[in-house]
């Protein structure tokens, strides 16, 4: 881990110049003893936020349902339409009551069933079923989103957390360089303007922590929300998060995403539904079979039983199944240049995630083996002149931010390298951020 020397050493040099210069100090401007710190919740790692976000994430178990309901749908459109069963009477106007000696009147029932020929019912359910396999999709798409983001939103509060923690601990190590420049001052080793100085950048890093915090307060209400929790929840630090690398090349992250990329599946399943419709479509050509048995009860008259066979004829084809077939061939051209949509941006974005995780690698590896321990050897030899007068304030406060600003910038990088990986994952369909 990087430039934890360069604090140690700056508080080393700070004590022993207070200690140099403390005999000329009045014992009234000891600084008072620190309150300690409150007790924090238990840190939570990434791996139980990410269970319990999939387990109640409204959005989650809405897509889940989603696809289960879809599922149901396909035993239904492959059976047979409800037969019709019919009772009636012709004679007098008391319910099923017969004319005697009339052999027109009767006491009837019918029974009739339709039967869609040339193979509807097949492909009716053929739809339903791939109407049920994009909503699956769907639900894997939401899922890998719901856990991306909280992986995303994870890594900035980590990021969050830990920018912090080093700016409060260089405030209280400026804190010490700012009374150390005031007792030279007073003992007339110093000016007045390296005071000023001080001071001026304790107020920045003031106004640094409080951003800090009011965008760590926003990461913490985020992870709550993706959690179904309410916003205002307590949640504990984040655990540690140790650099990593891209393993990956770009060609094997196309392949990766080629075949596990879930809008690109759910696409594909559009597709093979509106193919399967447009095979629908030029069936309705085909006219469908209704079947019916029918008793009659006659007084003084033997019963009578008869069966029925009816075809509906498509003659108004031009305006209804004519039209049908080109709506279902529009629909398959869109839901194909959907696909190839698609595509073209998963090719772009798994090519832009990839450049910023090798960007922030790049950079976590020139500030760590480079910028950061040249800066610290910079702040190192200010420290030591300024105690024997050869270099002034100004120098000293100057390296000191840009050792703190540095350190700042490596785990911004490593955050962001954990999150374009997160955001890789929905992708490519594979586990990278571990």
């Amino acid at each position: 881990m990087p430039i934890r020397s360069a604090q140690i050493f700056f508080g080393t040099v700070a004590l022993a110049l207070m200690a140099s210069v403390a005999v000329a100090a009045d014992n009234r401007n000891a600084p008072p003893q620190a309150e300690p710190p409150p007790a924090q919740a238990d840190a939570v790692a990434l791996d139980e936020l990410v269970r319990e976000a999939v387990a109640k994430n409204p959005a989650i178990q809405s897509a889940q349902r989603q696809a289960e309901a879809l599922r149901h749908r396909v035993p239904q459109v492959r059976t047979l339409p409800d037969p019709v069963l019919t009772v009636g009477w012709a004679g007098n106007a008391a319910p099923f009551n017969v004319q005697n000696g009339d052999p027109s009147s009767y006491r009837g029932l019918s029974a009739m069933q339709q039967i869609p020929l040339g193979g509807k019912l097949g492909l009716r359910g053929q739809v339903a079923a791939r109407e049920g396999d994009a909503a699956s999709w769907e639900s894997e798409i939401t899922r890998r989103r719901v856990v991306a983001e909280v992986k995303a939103t994870y890594y900035e509060y980590f990021y969050l957390h830990t920018a912090l923690g080093i700016t409060r601990k260089n405030h209280e190590l400026l804190e010490k360089l700012a009374r150390i420049a005031e007792v030279r001052y007073q003992v007339g080793k110093g000016i007045q303007a390296d005071v000023l100085r001080a001071h001026v950048e304790l107020s920045r890093l003031r106004q640094r922590m409080t951003v800090l915090e009011q965008q760590q307060n926003t990461a913490r209400a985020r992870l709550n929300t993706l959690l179904f929790r309410d916003a205002e929840a307590a949640l504990g630090p984040p655990t540690a998060v140790q650099a990593t690398s891209m393993n990956q090349t770009l060609e094997q992250l196309y392949e990766l995403a080629a075949a596990n990329d879930g809008e690109l599946q759910r696409q594909q399943k559009l597709v093979e539904r509106e193919q399967v419709t447009v095979a629908l479509a030029r069936k309705d050509y085909v006219p469908d079979l209704s079947v019916g048995w029918m008793y009659q009860q006659r007084p003084g008259m033997p019963d009578m039983h008869g069966a029925t066979f009816s075809l509906n004829i498509p003659i108004f084809f031009k305006s209804k199944q004519r039209e049908r077939v080109k709506e279902a061939k529009l629909g398959l051209e869109g839901t194909t240049h959907a696909l190839d949509d698609r595509k073209t941006n998963l090719a772009f974005e798994v090519k832009e995630q990839y450049l910023t995780a090798r960007a922030a690698e790049e950079l976590m590896r020139l500030y760590s083996q480079g910028v950061v321990p040249q800066a610290s050897l910079a702040l190192e030899s200010s420290m030591a002149a300024y105690e024997v007068g050869t270099v002034d304030f100004l120098t000293v406060i100057t390296n000191f931010s840009t050792v703190l600003d540095y350190e700042m910038e490596y785990y911004r990088e490593l955050a962001n390298l954990r999150i374009a990986l997160a955001r890789l994952e929905p992708l490519v369909g594979v586990e990278l951020t571990n």
